[in-house]
């Protein structure tokens, strides 16, 4: 009975798989109890958190965080159809870093939170760039939009930003401290942000001017500001 008992457990026990590698420390890659070298486990997604992948969108968390976000407007938009109302929201947004980069986009959705995050993505897809000089702008200028036109006025230092909502918004996450600026026209935000932004992006620098105006060559421009190598102190021989 006995040796009955062994042959027959000996039929059912499983069988052990051979061992390609010839070492009998160390087992085939991808087998349930092998090691691994971050030191997860067999079928476990987690690891150590220096290990984990990006993944889909995984590394994109840092450039997200860069940037500042504000909502400018949320509106209802409702169309009638044949089978009744379909309602509909849209949302404004503008980002920036306050380092002279900014980004606005408007886009709808069925939910307002749908509607922020595609046009928080959008935004981030048309950044603008800016040069700031002294915390403000470096001359007066006039964006247009439809009928809306926004004046924008450089101030001195401890003015701050006196500006409406919208233009605010812009400027704020633009990162210019003071400026002074006045709507005309049409007040519908998104006109007002694309005319403020007509006007930001009019701007001009004086390095450009004087070149065009044939006043200075590249060459002029790029020895003065080209840092001046320290005078060496001369000591006077003694008599």
């Amino acid at each position: 009975m006995a040796e009955e008992n062994i042959k027959v457990n000996e039929a059912t026990a499983p069988k052990e798989r051979p061992n390609p590698t010839g070492n009998p420390n160390r087992e085939p890659h991808g087998s349930a109890s092998a090691p691994r070298d971050s030191g997860r486990k067999f079928g476990s997604k987690g690891g150590k958190p220096g290990e984990r992948r990006g993944g889909r969108g995984g590394f994109h968390q840092e450039q997200k965080d860069l940037y500042e976000e504000r909502v400018v407007d949320i509106n209802r938009v409702s169309r009638t159809e044949k089978g009744g109302k379909h309602m509909r929201f849209d949302a404004l947004v503008v980002i920036g870093d306050q380092k002279g980069k900014y980004g606005f986009a408007l886009r709808k959705s069925g939910e307002v939170p749908d509607a922020i995050k595609k046009a928080l993505a959008a935004a981030r897809k048309n950044m603008r760039s800016i040069r700031l000089v002294k915390g403000t702008i470096a001359h007066e200028v006039i964006g247009t939009y439809a009928t809306t036109r926004v004046v924008l006025k450089p101030a001195p230092a401890g003015t701050g930003i006196v500006a409406g909502g919208s233009v605010r918004a812009v400027v704020e996450l633009a990162g210019i401290k003071n400026i002074v600026a006045k709507v005309y026209g049409s007040r519908t935000p998104i006109n007002v942000i694309r005319a403020t932004d007509a006007g930001l992006q009019s701007l001009k620098e004086y390095d450009k001017v004087m070149i065009l105006r044939g006043k200075k060559t590249e060459e002029q421009i790029k020895a003065e500001r080209a840092p001046k190598a320290p005078k060496e102190e001369t000591k006077e021989e003694e008599k």
